[in-house]
């Protein structure tokens, strides 16, 4: 089994329903085990337009190699409606794979780790909730890029009963 990170967000309808769901959706899949979800986190954009996202990252344990975990992904993504008329749309979800064990990866389809996760404020706060000692190749542990994305308005949403991190036992 492989461990792998997915990011997921959206701002089109009820976002945070529909992230719920849709980590049930990936549940359902026999290769795929759910390990360990983040908090709702809410922020603004970042390059696109459109609504605030809400926002989450799940640990999965998984039997399928990248491209088919990609391709079950975006499965899921199909079955809440997803579309992508321009680039950085708003959507109703959006599913990326953030990291895969320790493989990178490079294809038209699929670069791992995710290119810009270590950019984005939405990707970081909830990924390290789940694993605070993450790290990438070249970047080095991803708690130490937070101070270069202060910049970027993100707030952990409360009660969320989707997490199974520190939200549960600690207030913010």
């Amino acid at each position: 089994m492989s461990t792998a990170y997915i990011g997921l967000g959206g701002n089109i309808g009820d976002s945070r329903q529909i992230l719920t769901d849709a980590v049930i959706c990936l549940a359902q899949i026999p290769a795929i085990q759910i390990n360990a979800r983040s908090c709702f986190y809410i922020s603004t954009p970042v390059n696109a337009p459109g609504n605030d996202y809400v926002n989450n990252v799940i640990a999965v344990s998984t039997r399928l190699e990248p491209i088919p975990l990609l391709h079950a992904c975006q499965s899921v993504e199909q079955k809440f409606g997803r579309e992508r008329p321009f680039e950085n749309a708003p959507r109703t979800l959006d599913i990326d794979l953030l990291m895969y064990d320790d493989v990178t990866y490079n294809s038209p389809e699929l670069i791992l780790p995710h290119p810009r996760m270590a950019e984005r404020m939405f990707v970081l706060l909830p990924l390290l909730e789940i694993d605070s000692e993450i790290s990438l190749p070249k970047i080095g542990k991803l708690k130490d890029q937070i101070a270069n994305l202060s910049w970027q308005k993100i707030e952990r949403l409360h009660n969320s009963s989707l997490c199974n991190g520190p939200c549960e036992t600690k207030p913010s």
